[in-house]
Parts: structure tokens; C-alpha cells; sequence
């Protein structure tokens, strides 16, 4: 087997840019070639069709996936995403990088993604439903709360969740909740689901900002993507009274350097369907969101935003990836380089997960915990994480994104190497 050594083309799928990163972190700690062959491809992949018939009566077929790339440490876990996007390959990349994050943290979880190749705007409510049920149905035969449980991820949310979970339940002949996270809380979901990735994320900024011994009150923010988590984001950064300057969606974004109002714009994309128009901010694109001056730049949209294209003119001193691969690796080098604090996404994106791994813990036990509860034990699991992040950033000399593969890697390979190869 070939072990890359080299860069690999901005252009590559995400699959090579996630195996590029595996790659990097197996040299330095200089695994065995038998545990890199193991932990470089997925243990389990299963494309379905999903057939689905149409308001107009008509059927239209769609491509499914889930694709569980480790389960040493414990049942897969990993989110669905419904996208016009989705191929094997970044559903490959998605588990892949879902394995290294749980072990980041140290939750007993192995990595799996899943998906379906649709436009979900293009469907009706009924058609949806009817996708979403088929499509479960079709992973049912590796999906469940011992072996792999899913969870929302791009343009799916808890009703989506419920969907699965009832299916599941159906099939089995009894309710089954901790087959699926991110349920609404009256089927079994768990307090402060919704708005953990970016409680995980506003926590890590914190933490960096204090080892970087800057003030997060005197910061500026610029957040990329206003949905779940980076709307939340926002939302939150501004009730603690931190200046949000620069917001997006898909369609583009605002920008005020003296700060946002953040309930008011969520108000005016809601009555709106859309940012264009507001009247208190500079309209800027995507693009440009990325290279405004800020202290704190948070990627929450899709994957290579930050290539070696705009690296070099990133302002901001902290990076906090909330969204799954927003850097490529060529430009992960030039962000290096340049002195740029770069909260990896498979930490800065895992206050979901670990909240998801409360709800699975909850729907085990039938014992539903308070919302600070899940907040306290939330901010605990990722703190701790951070500094041993930085930790051994420190003693080894690497960037965060290395030492965090370096610690994730090293605990996947260390379980696997002393669960052995079966037969």
C-alpha cells in the first residue's frame, strides 16, 4: 500500500485530504504499516438505492450511504447529511475524520457518516418523510444503539431523527430511542442538543483566548455560515457581549465593523428567507468574510474555505473550525506559518458529539439529565480536551491540528493494536 508523503492537490476529494492528514500524524508516530492499512480505509461501507415516490406519483430513485470507518472503541457514530454533494468519497473523509474526533475527546464512539445524494429544497414534506423512512430502512441492517447510531448533520434536524428512530422501532416491534441523537426532547432527545457544537465551540474560544492571553470581550468576531451552529455561535457571542463584526449564509454576508445585531438579523432572515437586504451592514461575499480584519475567524459552512489560494490573507489571530474540513492542508502550512492559532475542526466541532454521547447514554439508562447538567459535563469533556491538545502541541513542537491527530491517532491505534485482528 502506498502511504502519501507528499501534498496533495487543492483539488483532491476529501477522502485523499483526510487520508493526507491521517498520513502525517501515522509517520510521526511512527505506526506500524499493519495498523495504518487498518486505519486508513473505512471497516464498513454500504451504498443503497432509495427509491421514493413523488407527490405526482411519480419515483425517483436517489443514492444513500453509511460508511463506518472504526469501531474499536466503541458502536460507530456519525451524522446524516442530505446534500446534491454527497458522494462516497466525502462520506469516506466525513467518518473518517468522525473516528479521530469521539477519540479526540475520549468518548467511547468510532467514526461512521452517512447521506443521501438529493436536494432536500426540492422535496415536499411527504417526499421528505418518504426518503428519509426508505432510506433508514435500507441501513437498518447496520444501524442501531450497539452498533452504529446516526445523528443530524447538514439539512437534516430532529424530525428528520424521529423519522429514523420510528422506523428503527417499527422494524424491531418496540421503541428503540437511543438508536438515533439529536431527537426532539419529547421522543427521548437530550437539554441542549441544538446548540452544542456551538456552546463547544464559544468554550474553546475561551480557552484559547486565555492561552493566547487575549480578552474575548475586547475581540471581534467573524462567524461563515448562519445555520445551527454558526447562527447559534453568533447568537450566543452576542448575549455574553462579544462583537460579532461579519455573519454569511450560502448567499453571502454582512459585515459592520462596529458590531452586528444579532437577534435582529436572525429576525430578518427569518421573515426573509434570505441576508440581502438588511439595511444596518455592508453586504460581502463569502470570499471576503474570510479575509475581514477580526481577532476570531469561525468557519461554520462547508469544507475548503481556507485554501493556498486566500490563506496568506487570513487577519485573524484565532481560528475555531466549526465546520468539517474548512483548511486545506496546503493552507493549514501557510496558516502555520504565519503565526495563526487554528482550533482544528475534529475539536472544534465536537461539543455535538459529546452531547450526542450523552443523549445515547440517556436513552440507554431511561435517566434524562437537566440542561446544565449536559452543559457542565459538556464543558468539562471539551476543556480537558483542549489542553491536552495543547499539550502535547507544546511538547512536541507540532501545530494544533497535528497534535490533535497525533492524540486521536495514537489512542485509536493503541485499542485496535490490543483488540488484535480477528481470526
Amino acid at each position: 500500500m502506498t502511504i502519501l508523503s507528499h501534498p496533495i492537490d487543492e483539488q483532491s476529494n476529501p477522502f485523499a485530504i483526510a487520508q493526507q492528514q491521517f498520513d502525517i500524524a501515522a509517520d510521526l508516530l511512527d505506526l506500524n504499516m499493519g495498523t495504518r492499512r487498518r486505519l486508513r480505509v473505512p471497516r464498513r461501507e454500504l451504498k443503497v438505492a432509495v427509491p421514493v415516490r413523488l407527490d405526482n406519483g411519480d419515483i425517483e430513485v436517489y443514492e444513500g450511504y453509511r460508511v463506518q470507518h472504526n469501531v474499536a472503541r466503541g458502536p460507530a457514530k456519525g451524522g446524516i447529511r442530505y446534500h446534491p454533494d454527497v458522494d462516497i468519497d466525502l462520506i469516506r473523509a466525513l467518518s473518517m475524520w468522525m473516528t479521530w474526533k469521539c477519540a479526540l475527546v475520549n468518548i467511547p464512539f468510532g467514526g461512521a457518516k452517512g447521506g443521501v445524494t438529493v436536494d432536500p429544497e426540492r422535496l415536499s414534506l411527504g417526499e421528505l418523510e418518504r426518503l428519509t423512512r426508505r432510506y433508514a430502512a435500507e441501513i437498518s441492517i447496520i444501524i442501531g444503539p450497539e452498533k452504529d447510531i446516526p445523528a443530524p448533520d447538514m439539512n437534516t434536524n430532529p424530525q428528520v431523527m424521529a423519522w429514523i428512530m420510528d422506523t428503527i422501532s417499527i422494524h424491531r416491534g418496540y421503541t428503540v430511542r437511543p438508536t438515533v441523537t439529536g431527537k426532539p426532547l419529547h421522543v427521548g432527545g437530550s437539554e441542549g442538543r441544538t446548540e452544542a457544537t456551538s456552546r463547544g465551540m464559544i468554550c474553546l474560544l475561551r480557552e484559547a483566548c486565555r492561552h493566547l492571553e487575549m480578552r474575548m470581550d475586547k475581540s471581534s468576531v467573524v462567524i461563515q455560515g448562519f445555520g445551527n451552529v454558526g447562527g447559534n455561535a453568533a447568537r450566543l457571542l452576542y448575549d455574553t457581549g462579544v462583537k460579532v463584526v461579519a455573519v454569511s449564509d450560502v448567499r453571502g454576508g454582512l459585515y459592520n465593523a462596529d458590531g452586528l445585531d444579532i437577534p435582529a438579523i436572525q429576525r430578518y432572515q427569518a421573515q426573509t428567507g434570505t441576508m440581502a437586504g438588511y439595511s444596518e451592514a455592508e453586504g460581502v461575499t463569502n470570499a471576503e468574510l474570510l479575509e475581514l480584519p477580526c481577532d476570531i475567524l469561525v468557519p461554520a459552512a462547508l469544507g475548503n474555505q481556507i485554501t493556498r489560494e486566500n490563506a496568506a490573507r487570513i487577519k485573524a489571530r484565532i481560528i475555531g473550525e466549526a465546520a468539517n474540513g474548512p483548511t486545506t492542508p496546503a493552507a493549514d502550512a501557510i496558516l502555520a506559518e504565519n503565526g495563526h492559532f487554528v482550533i482544528p475542526d475534529i475539536l472544534g466541532n465536537a461539543g455535538g458529539v459529546i452531547v450526542s454521547y450523552f443523549e445515547w447514554v440517556q436513552g440507554l439508562q431511561e435517566y434524562f439529565w437537566s440542561e446544565h447538567e449536559v452543559v457542565e459535563n459538556l464543558e468539562r469533556i471539551i476543556i480537558k480536551a483542549f489542553h491536552d491538545v495543547v499539550k502535547v502541541a507544546e511538547s512536541r513542537h507540532n501545530h494544533m491540528r497535528t497534535a490533535a491527530y497525533l492524540l486521536a491517532v495514537r489512542r485509536v491505534a493503541d485499542t485496535a493494536e490490543t483488540r488484535g485482528v480477528y481470526p
